[in-house]
């Protein structure tokens, strides 16, 4: 389903959310003398000639305790704007998503290497090598991990619409051993059973377990998952992929080109 409407959000800084409750929360905190006191200096500073001076200890004071009060009703309101803006980025990729993300992240560290070499496997549930593979494998095993096989979901949506797939390789029909683990046809595949995200959308629009599709500057294509994982400056995600040194979780959502912004959660996922 393409979205405009469904899948936007306006666009949004997790560092200055967190930098505006960081700091609310501090104003809130304070000592009630300490605001007291910041508001008497204010009130006797004050240089508008149109608020005449308070006479009596307890008119000043109340009048002290009355800006406070209200100050701290603003303060308030602004911790509750930057919860539920916090809860609302923390909460908007599902849990089918987020249990993605987790299954890509646990790959890195297990000894694959690139290996782009045609295999022969088995159908269903064919997979290269457990110590081999290419990006493409990266959303495969992922998939799998939550129980779905996008090596028959693929060969099947091929079979049964064959033509609306690249013809990039001169096949004149699906091959189940490699058509899923092809950029291009997962792309197809993605965009007519899951979630297009328009790439003109913001950059908060990315969430864990969105599937991102590149253009290396060879020319290649080569496709990721978005993963829980932050960047260190904390305004994008971290992508898992394979790009020749076997699955790494990287900041390099915006290193090369964007083809493509997917979300694909079967409405049969367990």
């Amino acid at each position: 389903m393409r979205i405009g409407g469904r899948g936007w959000k306006p666009e949004r800084s997790a560092v200055t959310e967190r930098t505006l409750l960081a700091s609310a929360l501090r104003m809130l905190l304070n000592p009630l003398p300490v605001r007291l006191q910041a508001a008497r200096k204010a009130h006797h500073e004050d240089p508008r000639p149109h608020l005449p001076p308070l006479s009596g200890g307890r008119k000043e004071e109340g009048a002290v305790a009355s800006t406070s009060n209200k100050r701290c009703l603003q303060v308030l309101a602004a911790v509750c704007v930057a919860l539920s803006a916090l809860a609302t980025d923390a909460g908007a990729a599902t849990a089918f998503r987020l249990r993605l993300a987790a299954a890509a992240e646990a790959q890195p560290g297990h000894g694959v290497r690139y290996d782009p070499a045609y295999v022969v496997i088995d159908y269903p549930g064919g997979d290269v090598p457990a110590d081999r593979g290419v990006c493409t494998d990266v959303v495969i095993r992922a998939y799998r991990e939550l129980g779905i096989d996008l090596q028959v979901a693929v060969h099947e949506d091929m079979s049964g619409a064959f033509r609306a797939y690249p013809h990039l390789w001169g096949l004149a029909g699906p091959d189940r051993n490699i058509d899923h683990r092809r950029v291009p046809n997962l792309a197809t595949f993605f965009s007519r059973h899951g979630e297009v995200v328009s790439l003109s959308a913001p950059a908060a629009s990315w969430e864990p377990g969105d599937i991102v599709t590149w253009r290396l500057s060879s020319g290649v294509p080569h496709v990721g998952i978005v993963a829980s994982r932050r960047s260190p400056g904390g305004d994008r995600h971290d992508v898992v992929h394979n790009v020749g040194a076997g699955p790494q979780t990287e900041d390099v959502l915006y290193s090369y080109e964007i083809t493509g912004h997917y979300r694909y959660e079967p409405a049969a996922a367990p």
